[in-house]
């Protein structure tokens, strides 16, 4: 993984595209690398919220590599064509993004299927398909997080809109000075880690149930997935902790 690194501090794994000098475009190293990232997260004990980022101050991820997409003439790209968090790979984990500069193309999918984003004051988003004849399938799900017609002008115009106007949104949950978006996101990804790990992704999972489930449904379905979660140990063990003035320690059974 030469061009994306991976390292876990306090639970927290942080997957970086190191590829400043061309603004962290999807390259094929690239995409191979997040997709090994990807994999090491979810077998990894001792990493409870994986954050994902790029290096340097100006990208966060550009998009795709337009020179090599040129060079092998690329048509329709393949279902496994990068990993697409909660589509080709399940990442049942919660997910952040930190996004420390543009966010383009390729680039907004990332952030996009992360379960919460984070971005730098200078951060800027966009949907730039439109502008090179290249299509975003990706992006169906975006009329679910931003009302439709915001979505309609973020795909029909390309234009970029800041971190500011994407918070607004709702596309981007903090904003932050560029100085303060690693330890910020951190220390949120810290207080997501040290709750009851079935509950967190209980919760996660819950979360989703709206944007493929009708209400009645939806309801049926968090049933399920919450039994689990109340019939274990750490459905115990919170009440306890709480009587006996400490800090639960959760099993995860």
């Amino acid at each position: 993984m030469s061009d994306v690194t991976y390292e876990v501090t306090d639970g927290v794994a942080w997957l970086t595209i190191d590829r400043p000098e061309a603004r962290n475009a999807l390259s094929r190293a690239v995409r191979e690398g997040l997709f090994d990232g990807v994999h090491r997260f979810n077998a990894d004990d001792t990493a409870k919220v994986l954050v994902l980022t790029g290096s340097g101050e100006k990208a966060f991820c550009a998009g795709g590599d337009l020179k090599e997409m040129n060079d092998v003439a690329l048509r329709v790209p393949p279902p496994d064509f990068l990993p697409q968090l909660g589509r080709n790979i399940d990442v049942p984990k919660p997910t952040i993004a930190a996004v420390n500069g543009i966010a383009y193309g390729g680039g907004f999918l990332l952030a996009q299927q992360c379960d919460l984003v984070v971005a730098a004051e200078h951060a800027r988003f966009a949907v730039s398909e439109v502008r090179i004849g290249r299509g975003s399938p990706w992006a169906a799900p975006l009329s679910w997080l931003v009302p439709p017609r915001v979505a309609m002008k973020i795909l029909l115009t390309g234009d970029p809109i800041g971190a500011a106007e994407a918070q607004g949104h709702g596309l981007v949950n903090d904003v932050v000075p560029a100085a303060e978006l690693r330890g910020h996101t951190q220390r949120l990804a810290e207080r997501i880690a040290a709750n009851a790990p079935l509950s967190v992704l209980a919760a996660k999972r819950t979360a989703y149930l709206s944007a493929s489930h009708p209400r009645a449904e939806a309801y049926e379905r968090a049933e399920e997935i919450w039994e689990p979660v109340y019939l274990s140990q750490d459905a115990q063990e919170g009440p306890l902790s709480f009587r006996e003035k400490r800090a639960p320690v959760w099993q995860g059974v």
